[in-house]
């Protein structure tokens, strides 16, 4: 064992179960471990890095940040936050932002932001939130409580109340379920990452959009994981024809960085008021300087591109030795194997690539750049660790 993986067994908390590689560099979609040994990162730090590591555009936007002010806190404008917000308002028609530092926190907002309207708008007993099962929202006790899978439950009750859970793509029995709940607003992931990578069907998501708009209860979607490109369009909702309320984000939002945003739309956008909420590392200078230089580059050219090579893959894995089934979209891909999902993520790792897991399905989230040439050359991987008689 090195002397890195021995100090982090002894000194980390033991929440983690890392694989046995330490990663010491890299460039783009490709890293190197402390013996030299090369990867290609099929996880892109599970969503985050969306243009790779060591991205020139983003390491020049953070580095020239860093030269003027790292951090001034809220009671302070500072250029990239405000610029920043105005992107992603204008790419997504919302309306107003607030910055965080995580998907979590971003959906606490969301949360707030929902239950603050419905207590305002139809009396202060209206704050159920209703999430699907095989939902994941974040790891606070409220977000945990959000979370629609009981294994993330268990160790950690009492939760927090005011939470219901239902199957996904049953429009009947969601409906059911908010009628007979003092309802605040329905929350959903367009496509399910850590509860296997699976997109709801359209009908259902269309459904869901017009009930609350005939109930005026809030949509929220959960974009932390989808969002960003990561699905073929800015945001995955776009691929619905729905606008939700409310909009959470955050992994490949700042390029390494962190950073949560949740954005408003017209019913929420002016229901905080001063000291409603706050985040003292939130919309940090350097953080959305990053965030800019990746929101700007996310245009129809890389979307076509996101298209292009989920359809590859696809194409190369929907069919191919020791595969069940494939699901997910864009670059959000989940394959179901028909040996067991950790000795396909082994063999691959033995080989030279790096995937990740959700549920029993290997899990694909590479860069939205990673050259063709090298995705190939990692599909190729991949297949050869899919095989049965390996």
């Amino acid at each position: 064992m090195s002397d890195i993986k021995f100090i982090d067994k002894e000194y980390i908390a033991n929440t983690y179960n890392r694989f046995d590689v330490e990663i010491v560099s890299g460039k783009g979609s490709v890293l190197y471990d402390e013996n030299g040994k090369r990867y290609i990162d099929m996880g892109s730090g599970i969503g985050v890095t969306s243009f790779g590591i060591c991205d020139d555009i983003w390491i020049k936007a953070v580095t020239d940040q860093l030269t003027k002010v790292q951090h001034t806190s809220n009671l302070y404008y500072t250029s990239p936050c405000a610029l920043l917000a105005k992107t992603l308002c204008e790419k997504s028609d919302m309306k107003k932002v607030f910055f965080s530092n995580s998907g979590a926190e971003a959906n606490e907002c969301a949360i707030k932001a929902a239950r603050k309207y419905a207590a305002e708008q139809k009396g202060e007993q209206y704050t159920t939130i209703i999430t699907l099962e095989n939902s994941f929202h974040g790891r606070t006790i409220t977000t945990l409580s959000a979370t629609g899978q009981d294994h993330f439950h268990k160790l950690f009750t009492p939760l927090t109340p005011g939470f219901v859970h239902t199957k996904a793509n049953d429009l009947d029995a969601l409906i059911k379920l908010a009628n007979e709940n003092k309802t605040a607003a329905i929350m959903i992931e367009c496509v399910q990452g850590e509860g296997g990578v699976n997109a709801l069907d359209k009908a259902f998501v269309k459904g869901i959009y017009d009930f609350c708009q005939k109930e005026d209860i809030i949509l929220i979607v959960d974009e932390v994981q989808t969002g960003n490109g990561r699905c073929g369009k800015f945001y995955s909702y776009m691929n619905f024809d729905i606008k939700p309320d409310v909009v959470s984000t955050a992994k490949g939002l700042g390029g390494g960085l962190p950073l949560g945003a949740t954005l408003l739309d017209n019913k929420v956008e002016n229901i905080f008021s001063y000291g409603d909420n706050g985040s003292t590392f939130g919309g940090n200078p350097v953080s959305c300087a990053g965030a800019m230089s990746i929101v700007e580059r996310i245009d129809d050219k890389l979307l076509c591109e996101v298209k292009e090579k989920s359809e590859y893959i696809f194409n190369e894995l929907k069919n191919a030795d020791g595969v069940e089934s494939v699901s997910g979209m864009g670059l959000m891909i989940g394959i179901k194997t028909k040996k067991d999902a950790k000795e396909v993520i082994a063999k691959c790792i033995e080989n030279g690539v790096l995937c990740l897991s959700a549920k029993d399905k290997v899990r694909l989230l590479p860069a939205l750049n990673i050259p063709f040439d090298t995705l190939k050359e990692a599909i190729n991987v991949i297949k050869n660790a899919l095989k049965e008689e390996n």
